[in-house]
């Protein structure tokens, strides 16, 4: 097995091409760290990836967990990140300090928060957990944004560069970049000294994140920033109408598949 992933190995990527993806269960997490991903984020994005949600918001902190845990038991060799989630890091410094750890006893390596709260993640890394920044589209603000739109257009990309800086100042080990003009997160990544890792950000980022279930096919239609790299939908509802044929056949148990 190749030396395994930490922080501090995911920071000095600074330049090469870090590849990260979602994963919300044990079997893809394994799927993910046997494909040699370097990176393996629970996102909140579980919340309307497999919990059925209408988008990241009403994640829990105890869901967080339950999936961080599940995560943890399939991944060896990839950083565990697992996401802060809405309402768990925003009242107070202690609240974040508090759900950090809880998500690191569930197994996570190192957290990740959205948005531009200084103080908690200096407090959370000083209580010696890795921190991993989010800027542009946060969906956790998703109502303030009036939806899911691009940001850091025009003159509001300076504020996206300067809070790029603020967390470089503070010590994140990388930072998502989501939803914002490619020439605008060339511009950071150039002037920032941790690795930004893109989606929908263009290819001039240090890296890359996709939702698992994207790059697999199984959502159906991709969004913009995504890519199916199998249909993944269509076989899996293939082998499922099999089954259920097989058995309304009579085919299926055969004598094979009994004791």
């Amino acid at each position: 097995m190749a030396d395994k992933i930490s922080a501090p190995k995911v920071r000095s990527m600074k330049g090469k091409r870090v590849v990260c993806i979602t994963a919300y269960d044990t079997p893809f997490a394994n799927l993910a760290d046997e494909a040699g991903v370097d990176l393996i984020l629970v996102g909140d994005s579980l919340g309307n990836v497999v919990l059925g949600y209408e988008n990241t918001i009403p994640v829990t902190l105890e869901e967080m967990i339950h999936h961080t845990r599940a995560v943890r038991r399939g991944v060896r060799r990839a950083l565990l990140v697992a996401d802060l989630p809405f309402g768990t890091y925003q009242a107070s410094v202690s609240q974040a300090v508090e759900s950090s750890v809880a998500l690191v006893k569930a197994g996570a390596e190192a957290i990740k928060l959205e948005g531009v709260y200084l103080e908690a993640i200096e407090a959370i890394i000083k209580a010696g957990i890795p921190v991993m920044g989010h800027l542009g589209f946060t969906p956790q603000s998703l109502n303030a944004f009036g939806g899911f739109r691009v940001q850091g257009k025009g003159d509001s990309g300076e504020i996206v560069l300067q809070d790029a800086k603020e967390l470089d100042r503070v010590g994140v080990f990388s930072t998502v970049l989501e939803l914002i003009p490619a020439k605008l997160a060339e511009s950071i990544t150039a002037q920032v000294s941790y690795p930004t890792i893109g989606i929908g950000a263009g290819a001039g980022c240090d890296g890359e994140i996709q939702v698992m279930h994207d790059v697999l096919g199984i959502t159906g239609e991709p969004l913009k920033h995504a890519k199916a790299f199998t249909p993944g939908r269509q076989l899996l509802l293939k082998a499922m109408q099999e089954f259920a044929e097989e058995v309304r056949a009579g085919t299926f148990p055969g004598p094979e598949n009994a004791f």
